[in-house]
């Protein structure tokens, strides 16, 4: 028996309902139907023959707006707003009605709409989501669904599923354990999968894991929605996991990508390495976050000018973003013709305990931060490991706000002609230090990138335009150059050789406005040459299992990715009378 028809008869079982439609299937709707439909509704751009043959005639206003007229009547409403939630569940109502609109409402307005659907008004949203929520976008697994997570796939109604971005809400951003109100990260991601690489939207699917929260706070929310107990550990919570990934291949076939997202430390690099030979999955926060980090600072280099084998890389954290970006900054470093131990020298990491060195008193030393780890006095307070190791880049990515003072950037400053300074912890809340503020104790020479937006800054009569480390800049290439050609196994040579793509993509401009990265608003072409130079490196190492290979790769992909513009409705694409109560008169 077939995947599918094993759902379709488990579902019959369940209901006296008939078997749920296929992706193609669901356009064989009529009426108001396709006016609740988000995947077909094209509401007032529906033309006079279309609501006639579609049984809609009526249940519009008369006049007819086209996607261009709808496209200025979203912006309208949207600037309306006076806060940026607002905004946020104001773009999700419009996804709930008419998901081509949405999309191209994005695509054509990227560098605003980003911060509203993205970082860092979705870690807002997230904190409010038992308030705004309205309807599903995805699917909640919860601990109790243990032995019965291949059904709860079957209930989606989509079949054709490339990819699944997964949480278990345990380290949202830089905000905690927020449970099932994590949702709407997976959810804010897949948006950018289609924002930014056009994949297609029913291709997508966002997965909540539901074990609990240890978040007390939520636990007595009378609007939480999701499981009221304390987080389950132990073997039954790596028993779900593995019983999610193994019905997601049952389910979608070996080809799925699953995103790992905003897992605990603890569990997200165990997972990447338990689940990377045998699942087409890669983590975000670990991989993704070290592709655009190493991409920037490779950008930031051709600004100092200093070669990369006398550059100090100090790392404020050492989770699982900290210690993804440094170890691919390795294997970039190793690139230019050094070994292992010489760019490891290179690399020193700092966490709550202090500078992570062999022997530390503190102790704490062990898993992903040992390979780290220096023969070096310790030292506990940054001020002082700043200026002992005298870094000429500085990262942050443990989400402490103000970890870099006015006395760390100052000193970066004095010792560096261009200090390099990653305040990378999102949302902007969470900032090492603010753009402002790096521009300031340096004199206008810091080379600066935060994880979240900050507006340009003036200073002594200059204006500086901060990069933004986003993810977005590779995760949805990366995805849609997984999808396209089957890449079964995502490894760390694919991060780098993406980093390595994003950092060629710097214009001579860019640099003189001091960005290390392409400006926002070009995202679709950035994440289109990305998956173009993926899929090239994929097939020179024999990791894409898509054939024959295609003889244009960027032709490929302009014809694969998802059109935003509305679908006509005429015939000959469908057999009329089946949609209709009785032929039309015109």
């Amino acid at each position: 028996m077939s995947n599918l028809t094993e759902c379709n008869s488990k579902q019959e079982i369940r209901s006296n309902m008939p078997p749920k439609q296929t992706t193609t299937a669901r356009t064989r709707v009529h009426g108001i139907e396709i006016l609740r439909d988000p995947v077909l509704n094209k509401g007032m751009a529906f033309t006079l023959e279309e609501r006639q043959m579609l049984g809609i005639h009526g249940l519009l206003p008369p006049a007819l707006l086209d996607q261009d007229q709808q496209v200025y009547q979203i912006m309208q409403n949207f600037h309306r707003w006076e806060n940026d939630l607002d905004r946020f569940i104001f773009m999700q109502g419009v996804q709930d009605r008419s998901e081509k609109l949405f999309y191209r409402v994005i695509t054509e307005n990227v560098e605003l709409m980003m911060p509203i659907i993205y970082t860092p008004t979705v870690g807002l949203a997230c904190q409010k989501y038992g308030m705004i929520f309205r309807k599903p976008r995805g699917l909640y697994i919860t601990i109790h669904d243990l032995g019965h997570v291949y059904d709860i796939l079957c209930n989606w109604p989509i079949d054709d599923v490339k990819a699944i971005v997964v949480t278990d809400g345990e380290r949202i951003l830089g905000l905690g354990d927020l449970g099932a109100y994590g949702m709407g990260i997976p959810v804010g991601k897949l948006s950018l999968y289609t924002a930014c690489a056009g994949i297609k939207p029913q291709h997508c699917l966002p997965i909540t894991i539901d074990v609990g929260t240890n978040n007390t706070d939520l636990l007595n929310d009378p609007l939480y929605i999701g499981l009221r107990q304390k987080r389950e550990t132990g073997p039954m919570y790596d028993q779900l996991i593995d019983e999610f990934m193994q019905a997601v291949v049952k389910r979608y076939g070996k080809s799925c990508l699953v995103q790992f997202e905003d897992f605990g430390n603890h569990n997200a690099f165990r997972f990447l390495e338990k689940y990377r030979e045998n699942y087409c999955t890669f983590n975000d926060d670990i991989q993704g976050t070290a592709a655009v980090a190493v991409a920037g600072i490779l950008t930031s280099l051709l600004i100092t000018k200093v070669p990369v084998k006398s550059n100090v890389f100090l790392f404020q954290g050492a989770g699982e973003a900290s210690i993804g970006i440094a170890k691919l900054l390795t294997k970039a470093i190793m690139k230019t013709g050094l070994t292992k131990q010489e760019a490891l020298n290179q690399i020193w990491l700092v966490d709550s305990k202090g500078l992570i060195v062999k022997n530390r008193p503190k102790g704490g030393v062990d898993g992903e931060k040992t390979m780290f780890a220096k023969d070096h006095q310790p030292i506990d307070n940054l001020e002082d490991i700043v200026s002992s190791l005298k870094p000429t880049c500085i990262i942050g990515a443990a989400a402490i706000p103000g970890a870099f003072n006015e006395k760390i950037l100052t000193k970066m400053g004095q010792m560096n002609d261009r200090p390099i300074i990653f305040a990378l912890s999102n949302p902007t809340s969470k900032a090492e230090c603010t753009a402002e503020a790096a521009y300031t104790a340096t004199d206008g020479r810091a080379v600066f990138a935060s994880g979240s937006p900050f507006d340009p800054v003036h200073y002594k009569g200059k204006v500086y335009h901060p990069g933004q480390g986003n993810n977005a800049y590779v995760f949805p290439g990366i995805a849609l150059a997984v999808i396209a050609v089957d890449i079964r196994c995502i490894t760390e040579d694919v991060f780098l050789a993406a980093a390595e793509s994003l950092a060629m993509m710097i214009t001579k401009e860019n640099l003189e406005d001091g960005r290390v990265y392409p400006s926002l608003c070009n995202i679709r072409s950035v994440s289109l040459k990305l998956a173009e130079d993926v899929i090239n490196f994929a097939y020179e190492k024999d990791l894409a299992h898509r054939y024959p290979r295609p003889e244009n790769v960027k032709q490929f992909l302009q014809d694969f990715v998802y059109d935003t513009d509305y679908d006509s409705f005429i015939p000959p694409l469908y057999d009329w009378p089946a949609y209709t109560h009785k032929q039309p008169h015109f």
